[in-house]
C-alpha cells in the first residue's frame, strides 16, 4: 500500500468515526466514550496483525517502529512476542 493509499484509507476511516460518533448527538457523551473505547481495542488488534505481517515479511523492528511513530525499544517491548 502507498502513502497516498493510506493517507485515504485513513481519512475515510477518521470520517466514519465521526459519522458514528456524530450520531449520538451532544448528550450521550458516556456512550461515545463506550464506542470509542471499542474502537480503540479494535485498533490495537489491528495493528498487532500488521505488525505480525510486517516481521512474516522481514521487516526490522526499527522500520515497524517508525511506521508506528515510537521508538525500536518500544515496538519490541509491545510486540516482541509477536
Amino acid at each position: 500500500m502507498t502513502m497516498r493509499e493510506t493517507s485515504t484509507m485513513i481519512d475515510a476511516m477518521s470520517e466514519t468515526i465521526r459519522t458514528a460518533l456524530g450520531g449520538l448527538g451532544d448528550d450521550e457523551p458516556l456512550a461515545e466514550l463506550r464506542q470509542l473505547g471499542a474502537l480503540r481495542q479494535e485498533i490495537a488488534r489491528l495493528e498487532e496483525v500488521q505488525v505480525r505481517r510486517a516481521r512474516l515479511r522481514g521487516s526490522s523492528w526499527l522500520a515497524i517502529a517508525s511506521a508506528l511513530g515510537v521508538s525500536k525499544q518500544a515496538a519490541h517491548k509491545k510486540y516482541g512476542r509477536v
